[in-house]
């Protein structure tokens, strides 16, 4: 994906100034705290390499991850805030949050965001006037579209198994939006709840009981650490899976629909890099996505002995075949 078409119609001056978190010893390189999984974190770190940041020399990463346990983000997001760094990267709603409430002052880069608006993390997209700015990828907007590609590759379904984190703010935003949407499908939402990996095995086996015809998985991170563990349930038994990231049609799942991760961590170093040159974070505009892609796996429809319609295959941006 072309970065410069990433986004459309920002055109906001960023204001520079001084960051009082940014203030570091003479000879000290900035840190950069990551708060949430390590194992997403290549494409940021790519990113700030051809940006001129050589970690251990010009910069140092301080990784916090909670393999997916929430509760602990709120004391991994103060140990960030005590050490003071420069700058806390937080991936996804959760980490965000916690972020924002562990301090003011340390500007917060938020990568992958639901809505930031609706979960409160800025007050406005154009300036978001406090210490978080970064992206989104658009979740609620573009969750009844999903759904709706899905029915048109496979016209049978009736029920559409829905997993998703409650104690994702993102996800308790588009939830709302995913029941509208079905409704005026006609299709029933089966709500799934997951918010511990350790629940997987035993809340799959209840779903079932219900016969889904198809599973629907958020970008959620607990779930897209765990997502070989979920799909190679869903194709044991012969269920299709939607997705928001590409990298699960190539882990086995049938379809994704969504903006690119990879750009999302890597449009997060650029963020940093403004930040460390001076420029305050209450300016820098929220980026979104204007680029999303639909991806199949005809592997996948195969060993479901599923057929994907013409329509959706011409619609497709990758085809894994």
């Amino acid at each position: 994906m072309n970065r410069r078409a990433f986004v459309g119609g920002l055109t906001w001056t960023l204001a520079a100034g001084p960051l009082e978190a940014a203030t570091q010893p003479t000879g000290r390189p900035p840190r950069i705290g990551l708060l949430d999984y390590t194992v997403f974190w290549t494409p940021f770190i790519q990113e700030l390499r051809d940006l001129g940041y050589v970690e251990g020399q010009s910069i140092a990463l301080e990784y916090r991850p909670s393999d997916g346990q929430y509760e602990k983000l709120p004391a991994l997001a103060r140990e960030l805030a005590r050490i003071n760094v420069n700058v806390i990267v937080a991936c996804g709603t959760p980490a965000t949050l916690a972020a924002k409430q562990a301090t003011t002052t340390i500007p917060v880069v938020m990568v992958a965001i639901g809505d930031p608006l609706k979960t409160g993390l800025v007050v406005s997209l154009a300036r978001p006037g406090g210490n978080v700015t970064g992206n989104t990828m658009l979740g609620p907007e573009i969750s009844t579209k999903r759904l709706a590609l899905l029915i048109e590759a496979i016209p049978k379904v009736s029920r559409i198994a829905y997993l998703w984190n409650p104690r994702n703010a993102s996800n308790e935003v588009s939830i709302h939006v995913m029941q509208d949407g079905a409704r005026a499908l006609g299709v029933t939402l089966q709500l799934v709840e997951v918010s511990n990996p350790n629940q997987l095995d035993g809340t799959f086996t209840t779903m079932m009981r219900q016969h889904p015809d198809a599973l629907l998985v958020t970008g959620d991170l607990m779930h897209q650490v765990h997502f070989t563990q979920i799909v190679n349930f869903a194709n044991r038994n012969r269920i299709p899976t939607m997705s928001q990231i590409r990298d699960d049609v190539e882990a086995g799942g049938l379809m994704s629909y969504g903006a690119s991760r990879t750009e999302l961590l890597r449009r997060a170093a650029i963020y940093v890099d403004k930040i460390l040159k001076g420029t305050t974070p209450a300016n820098l505009p929220v980026e979104q996505p204007t680029k999303f892609e639909l991806v199949i796996n005809k592997k996948t429809a195969q060993a479901l002995g599923l057929t994907i319609p013409q329509s959706i295959l011409l619609q497709a941006d990758h085809v894994i075949e």
